[in-house]
């Protein structure tokens, strides 16, 4: 189970697990509460999920550059 659960986070380019941990909550909850609002604001929040999706990719992609160039 935890290898499918790993295999589904990094699927979804682990939003949901760092906000957790910056916030101190677990990813699972932080998930549900997504999904609840997704559905109580007719889906909006997906905006959202794909706009910190996009930033953490980005800032991971600028952290992996700046370790290579300081190497």
């Amino acid at each position: 189970m935890a290898q499918i659960k790993d295999l589904l986070e990094r699927s979804a380019f682990g939003v949901c697990s760092y906000l957790g941990s910056k916030i101190g909550v677990a990813s699972s909850r932080v998930r549900l509460y997504f999904i609840y609002l997704s559905f109580a604001t007719l889906g909006s929040p997906v905006i959202i999920y794909l706009f910190l999706a996009f930033w953490l990719n980005i800032r991971q992609y600028v952290r992996n550059r700046r370790g290579r160039l300081w190497s």
